[in-house]
């Protein structure tokens, strides 16, 4: 991803620093990831206590923008948050950026968005820039979809307030753990998208257990296998 985002891609999206970021933001509870070829400047060095105001402010102005791609430029300055030092080598990094470029993408069907912000030293980003970044995000957005969540970083249950049950069924059931899982979310009414989400294991993961247990179930949809999987709970 790191040599894919600074090799040819610099060419459309010059920047020395990219974050990601995704969660709930009206509540604060958002996760990260930071891309860099700088030196420590890496996801699990960052300070989250620090790097989450800023994170918010720019999410909240993307939000005042109408969520269309904005820039920002502070000069000599850098980047820094009102009264606060950000103690790390990203904090450090930061103030020698010199502008910023801000824009999000929001998944309608799921209700999801994640924020990108890129850092550059250059002077500032220009209105070309705004609409490139508005083209090639969703092709960004789909390939850091696909890294998984650092050691470092809460499971995607934990963002959603829930997490993964022990499910009882009765001991005639032929379901594997991961499937009963999977059905105990189901019956709770989620997609397939947002059981890859809780489970952290891809939608067509998800799909195939659920190809499995219809066969074991012996049943052709979900209100069917819900209906089953509810007779074999104990």
């Amino acid at each position: 991803m790191l040599i894919w985002l600074q090799g040819e891609m610099q060419f459309y999206l010059p920047h020395e620093i990219l974050i990601a970021t995704w969660g709930d933001f009206d509540d604060g509870k958002i996760l990260y990831d930071v891309i860099s070829p700088l030196a420590g400047v890496r996801s699990h060095t960052a300070n989250t206590e620090t790097l989450t105001p800023l994170l918010l402010q720019l999410y909240r102005r993307w939000t005042d923008f109408k969520k269309c791609p904005y820039t920002m430029k502070v000069g000599e300055s850098g980047f820094l948050l009102e009264k606060i030092e950000l103690q790390c080598k990203l904090g450090h990094a930061l103030k020698s950026m010199r502008c910023a470029m801000v824009h999000g993408m929001r998944d309608e069907r799921h209700g999801v968005e994640c924020l990108y912000v890129v850092f550059s030293t250059r002077p500032d980003y220009s209105p070309a820039d705004r609409v490139t970044v508005g083209a090639i995000l969703p092709y960004v957005d789909s390939a850091l979809r696909q890294v998984s969540h650092l050691p470092n970083q809460a499971p995607a249950q934990a963002l959603l307030g829930t997490e993964v049950p022990d499910v009882c069924l009765k001991p005639s059931h032929d379901l594997s753990t991961r499937e009963a899982e999977i059905m105990f979310w189901v019956a709770l009414g989620k997609t397939n998208p947002e059981i890859g989400c809780i489970l952290n294991i891809s939608e067509f993961t998800v799909k195939n257990h659920l190809q499995r247990v219809f066969k074991k179930l012996d049943v052709s949809n979900r209100a069917q296998a819900v209906a089953k999987f509810r007779e074999l709970c104990e």
